[in-house]
């Protein structure tokens, strides 16, 4: 279970532990900016929800949706980019862009 953060001028996106793990963010303060909390359940799993990430005027949004549901698909047939869990868990924490970006 999670909370996640979004990197608004890359798009990357990382959990609250693995911003933590690396010392972007304490058990106190959230991450500083350009991270920003996605809205969405405090105990979300990828198990039953989706990451979702759209670039906006020039900066990255995300969301939180459960998979498979009417709302998922209305926001990926818009142009949302769904967050592989791979990336979740593989990425280095401010390593640059992501590949779209």
């Amino acid at each position: 279970m999670a909370v996640f953060f979004i990197d608004t001028s890359t798009g990357q996106v990382a959990t609250r532990k693995r911003l933590l793990e690396r010392g972007v963010a304490t058990a106190i303060d959230d991450p500083p900016r350009p991270w920003h909390k996605i809205q969405g359940s405090n105990d979300a799993t990828t198990l039953w929800h989706a990451v979702l990430r759209r670039q906006e005027r020039g900066i990255f949004i995300g969301t939180l949706v459960l998979r498979h549901g009417d709302h998922h698909a209305l926001l990926v047939k818009r142009g949302w980019e769904e967050i592989e869990v791979e990336e979740l868990r593989d990425r280095e924490i401010l390593a640059g862009p992501f590949p779209g970006a």
